[in-house]
């Protein structure tokens, strides 16, 4: 494990900030630019932050925090940061007083949202599982049996019960509560069938959406300045309630090893999917699920075909990254695009 000093802490905050600002979330990097002056402070949440083990940025730490203080106010136990999320204050030095005032006296409370990563299941994500399922439908056939690692709540683990417009190509259910339509930016995907015949999750620490508690705090990592996105986050609690998603308590690298040990019905493609979950597993997690997926693919035939998709973020440029491999079809990867971090837009390349 790292060991940074208190400058790497710094500039591992401002690259997060960075990062939401680049993702159209100022108000958002505002909070987390204040948690530098927070490393100043007696309180265990600021000596946390400047005692972090790891790599801030890839640890998504400075989110954790953030998450934990919109939590506050969502459930009406902190009003003085309503102040920052609605703009009426955006002088930095200001923000700094009022987040250090609200840790201060909900330290406590505040303290174990450094324990786990931020759950940042957003159903505008599976845009770009969508578009590449009909980008892959015309290679390898439309019928699909999905499996997605890090699926948190479940929320893209219900895909097929949302509707989407992809710059005019129109999928799945029209009556659907969950309305995707991102702004679309390139030619439209092809417009293929799709038919997900079966799909299900695992996550080391699965997310109960039919639990209001829960569910609350799941709603604190969504950032506010995206009104959006909490309208779909409702639309996802109303789905799971109706119908719970297949998400299960897993180790993602043995969940994966089962699946792929199961039968596999002719006719239907077995995809692994993720998004923004790779850069929390382990090494040795990540060379098991890469081996098994490989291994799997080589023995990929046209009548029960493989394919991998993944929405992660490229840790050098920072964008999140739409790359498909498939078998047969060699395995090579075939970067098709990059989207938002939430799915706002979707830049297609529009791949042959």
């Amino acid at each position: 494990m790292d060991i940074l000093d208190v400058e790497d802490i710094a500039d591992g905050l401002r690259g997060q900030a960075e990062h939401c600002l680049n993702n159209d979330a100022p108000i958002t990097a505002s909070i987390i630019v204040a948690q530098i002056a927070l490393m100043d402070s007696d309180t265990k949440c600021g000596q946390t932050i400047r005692n972090w083990p790891g790599k801030p940025l890839e640890d998504a730490m400075p989110l954790r925090l953030t998450g934990g203080m919109h939590h506050l106010h969502l459930t009406g136990k902190e009003q003085r940061l309503s102040a920052i999320y609605t703009g009426e204050v955006s002088e930095q030095t200001a923000i700094d007083d009022i987040v250090k005032q609200v840790v201060h006296d909900h330290d406590d409370q505040l303290l174990p949202w450094f324990d786990n990563p931020p759950q940042t299941n957003e159903a505008g994500r599976s845009s770009s599982f969508m578009s590449a399922l009909l980008w892959l439908s015309g290679k390898i056939g439309p019928k699909f049996e999905l499996l997605e690692i890090g699926g948190s709540a479940g929320v893209n683990t219900m895909m097929e019960r949302y509707h989407y417009d992809l710059n005019g190509v129109e999928v799945g259910p029209v009556d659907s509560p969950m309305r995707i339509k991102p702004d679309w930016r390139g030619p439209p995907p092809p417009k293929n069938p799709v038919d997900i015949v079966s799909i299900k999750a695992c996550d080391q620490n699965p997310i109960d959406l039919t639990d209001d508690e829960i569910s609350d705090r799941l709603k604190g990592y969504i950032w506010p300045e995206m009104p959006e996105r909490f309208k779909r986050m409702e639309a996802a609690i109303a789905l799971a309630k109706n119908n719970p998603p297949d998400l299960v308590k897993a180790d993602a690298a043995d969940w994966v090893e089962a699946q792929l040990q199961a039968p596999q019905e002719s006719g239907i493609t077995r995809v692994l999917m993720h998004s923004i979950v790779w850069q929390y597993l382990p090494q040795e997690t990540k060379d098991r699920i890469t081996k098994a997926m490989e291994k799997a693919g080589e023995a990929a035939t046209k009548d029960r075909s493989m394919a991998w998709i993944s929405s992660e973020t490229n840790r050098k440029t920072f964008r999140h990254e739409l790359i498909v491999r498939y078998w047969p079809g060699g395995g090579d990867p075939v970067n098709l695009g990059h989207a938002h971090a939430h799915g706002m837009w979707l830049n297609w390349k529009g791949m042959d």
